[in-house]
């Protein structure tokens, strides 16, 4: 909860991801939370109070991804808004003359992301598309399984566009942006 709160104001791109993780730890124990307070956020160094702060956020979290049935997979409803502004954003980039570099970069990605579109889910937006292969690469380093050089690259040059896309989302939400 701390670092969700941090995250979601530093860097939106690694909160979705954050949130995303998150959603996974909550399945990994069956969003049962005493296993949860008991195996997992007893090991958070913080003192009585935010333990109980962070224990009402899991709750509450494993109450809305039961209320939206996604207990065993999909997303919460709140992460679902974030992707919906993100991929907003990215279409009014693109839109407007005055990104090239977002444009640029986007070119540069795109045959990555067509590429992934058609192994994948092709109903879900590009900026999904972004997220699902920078979680699972997250989720490779983790199990610490092998990575493509191919991939690496890809994920190098997607990770580049995302934070181009969060970097304008914070703009946007503190100066604006101005479009065409």
């Amino acid at each position: 909860m701390f670092i969700s709160k941090k995250l979601r104001e530093e860097n939106i791109a690694e909160y979705l991801l954050y949130m995303w993780q998150t959603e996974d730890v909550i399945r990994a124990y069956d969003c049962y939370l005493p296993a949860l307070r008991r195996n997992y956020i007893s090991m958070f160094e913080c003192s009585d109070s935010e333990r109980d702060e962070l224990t009402d956020w899991f709750s509450n979290l494993i109450r809305m991804m039961t209320e939206e049935g996604c207990r065993e997979a999909g997303h919460l409803q709140i992460n679902k808004v974030v992707l919906i502004s993100l991929s907003d954003l990215h279409h009014q980039l693109l839109d407007s003359k005055k990104f090239p570099f977002y444009t640029a970069e986007y070119y540069k990605v795109l045959p990555y992301i067509v590429e992934l579109r058609s192994k994948g889910d092709k109903e879900i937006n590009e900026i999904e598309t972004c997220f699902d292969a920078l979680y699972g690469v997250m989720i490779l380093k983790l199990r610490k399984q092998e990575i493509s050089q191919e991939t690496q690259r890809a994920i190098s040059e997607i990770t580049t566009f995302i934070g181009m896309l969060a970097d304008y989302y914070k703009k946007d939400k503190t100066e604006g942006l101005e479009f065409d």
